[in-house]
């Protein structure tokens, strides 16, 4: 079930992709990374839901519980829980195996560059919320509030994910990604000024 526009089998997919390139360049088991990554949102409360810190934890209840069922090996099965209930950024728990890094900056970085700005707007216009402030669109001398603009999400979050990757290639991959959300926001003050 999609909660959001932002989380969608599109999402899945992309995160699968991602995830599958930094276990690759990282020596992460594939065996481990690409179920976690296939379910890790398999279960997601909305966005702005009391109890969305809990989704990671019920999504790898129910991957475990599936896996289980269709006789993935068992010995895998506890590094998937790990790595689906630590890609979370809202849970806040920390990756203890390198299959959940890898996890974790791959899903992380679906919310950076140019899919990560279309998915921020995405979420931003189901909620309701304005693109910008138009007296400060920028945040110059307010701080940030992105529970009313979509722009004041980049620094409320966004732009700190880059230092939150766990991997080499991720963050190799964030730079590169932040780069072009630096340079929407350069052509977005362009236009609005």
């Amino acid at each position: 079930m999609t909660t959001d526009p932002a989380h969608d089998l599109n999402h899945v997919l992309r995160v699968v992709n991602t995830a599958t390139q930094l276990a690759v360049a990282e020596g992460a088991n594939l065996d481990i990374v690409l179920p976690a990554a296939f379910l890790h949102d398999c279960f997601t409360y909305p966005k702005d839901h009391p109890e969305r810190k809990q989704s990671s934890f019920i999504a790898a209840n129910k991957a475990s519980d599936f896996l289980s069922t269709i006789g993935y090996p068992g010995h895998h099965i506890s590094a998937i829980h790990h790595a689906i209930v630590a890609h979370s950024y809202s849970a806040n728990i920390e990756p203890t195996s390198l299959e959940a890094r890898v996890v974790q900056d791959a899903d992380r970085l679906d919310a950076l560059g140019a899919v990560g700005v279309t998915r921020c707007i995405q979420v931003s216009a189901s909620l309701g919320r304005t693109l910008y402030s138009a007296n400060d669109p920028f945040c110059a001398e307010r701080s940030p509030d992105d529970s009313q603009f979509t722009i004041d999400h980049f620094y409320t979050k966004l732009f700190s994910i880059a230092k939150t990757m766990r991997t080499e290639a991720g963050r190799s991959e964030a730079m590169m990604r932040m780069k072009f959300m630096q340079s929407y926001l350069t052509q977005l003050e362009r236009e609005i000024s």
